[in-house]
């Protein structure tokens, strides 16, 4: 055991002594690998980020919401059939709440009615434009996991009376109130004035998806006194039980069936979503993102390895008569497969480490352009990025280290 380790440990000096030796050819030879790391690496730090940017958007809403609503989310081709549905009203939130309150052991926990509509947010002489104006009850603050950054969500008794207060998101307050705090001050919204009750946390947002960052929240009854209820896009938001969440989708579809009063015969004419939904319809992004990234990473790597595995039929070549002198000597084959196979190895590995080096810097560079997307960089993809350089070396290395290992010592020596 001990003289395979010494002769694991005098293959690296040598692998690294011949390194030094050849430096620029060495770094060449390693550009293909370079490549390759950084596409496998860029790839996975894309996509894990995707995921990321996905739960950070969503977070704030709960994976134990049910959303019904009048279209599904995802793309349909026969949407006249969609299109002909009845409008889901905000009003159907109290018979699906009398139905929890009748059956406190189901699955079904709250209904939360909510509109929405885009409008300008006035402060003075502040102005944003196109802002989601939503409306919807108190009960809203206890399913969304959203944090309060200043004061609070508004009470029972503001929401069922309609009063004119407003929770803003952290971007509208950040635009509308500079460098003050927005709590107790008014916007308008139209022709009505609201007070700022709280300001939701920083958010962020990502590829669109739900942020609080832009959002006006009402009371529902406010809201209508502005907004058209039936054009503002209502739906209602259940939250459920999730170790229940099958159950739930099932009761939740009887009671709304019951009240649209549909027959058995009829078909749903109402759509029942949920987060999940969303995930899915990320995971073909994500699946392009892995098809590209691997095929410029197999490129790369394969390329890479052609390249080392000539440069090391020239090293044997360059070194045949070294090879004779140490096989006379009594150098085993196994060290000498050991020697050149370590070479490429190291080659691979150092490339590796230059790829991780430079996805690395280039993600840092990403980060501060595009802060929105986030980017993650875990130890997981340092891993595989070195796993993918000792296997292309291993590969790209061990056919000269073979050749190298059966040379005859006599024809070795004569080489010239």
């Amino acid at each position: 055991m001990s003289r395979f380790l010494y002769e694991i440990s005098e293959s690296v000096r040598i692998a690294f002594a011949q390194i030094r030796a050849n430096k620029l050819r060495s770094s060449l030879t390693a550009l293909g690998v370079i490549i390759g790391i950084v596409a496998v690496t860029l790839m996975g730090t894309a996509i894990l980020g995707i995921d990321a940017g996905v739960e950070r958007s969503l977070a704030g809403f709960g994976d134990d919401v049910l959303y019904v609503t009048k279209w599904p989310w995802r793309d349909v081709q026969d949407w006249w059939n969609f299109r002909n549905r009845r409008d889901i009203s905000t009003d159907y939130a109290d018979p699906i709440n009398e139905w929890i309150a009748a059956n406190p052991a189901g699955p079904l926990k709250v209904a939360v009615p909510s509109a929405a509509w885009n409008a300008n947010v006035i402060r003075g002489e502040y102005r944003l434009s196109s802002i989601r104006i939503v409306g919807t009850s108190s009960d809203l603050g206890r399913i969304v996991r959203s944090d309060m950054k200043e004061g609070r969500f508004f009470s029972e008794l503001e929401g069922r009376g309609g009063r004119n207060v407003a929770v803003i998101g952290f971007d509208v307050a950040d635009a509308l109130f500079p460098g003050e705090s927005s709590l107790g001050q008014s916007i308008q919204i139209r022709n009505q004035r609201y007070t700022v009750v709280g300001v939701a946390a920083r958010q962020g947002s990502f590829l669109g998806l739900f942020s609080w960052d832009s959002q006006v929240i009402l009371p529902l009854s406010a809201f209508g006194r502005s907004f058209s209820l039936r054009s503002a896009n209502p739906d209602i938001r259940v939250q459920v039980d999730l170790a229940r969440m099958d159950e739930a989708k099932d009761e939740l579809r009887g009671v709304m069936r019951r009240v649209r009063k549909l027959g058995p015969e009829k078909k749903d004419d109402f759509e029942i979503n949920s987060q999940q939904i969303i995930r899915e319809q990320i995971d073909p992004i994500k699946q392009k993102i892995a098809l590209g990234g691997l095929f410029v990473t197999g490129l790369a790597l394969f390329v890479g390895a052609i390249g080392i595995m000539n440069i090391t039929y020239v090293s044997v070549k360059e070194r045949t008569k070294e090879i004779g002198t140490r096989k006379a000597l009594g150098a085993r084959r196994r060290t000498i497969l050991l020697q050149f196979l370590i070479e490429a190895v190291s080659i691979c590995v150092l490339g590796g480490l230059g790829g991780l080096a430079t996805a690395w810097a280039m993600s840092a560079v990403v980060a501060v352009v595009m802060p929105s997307f986030p980017l993650v960089f875990s130890a997981g993809l340092v891993l595989v990025g070195l796993s993918a350089s000792v296997v292309t070396g291993v590969f790209s290395g061990f056919a000269p280290a073979w050749q190298a290992s059966k040379l005859d010592p006599v024809v070795a020596l004569r080489y010239e």
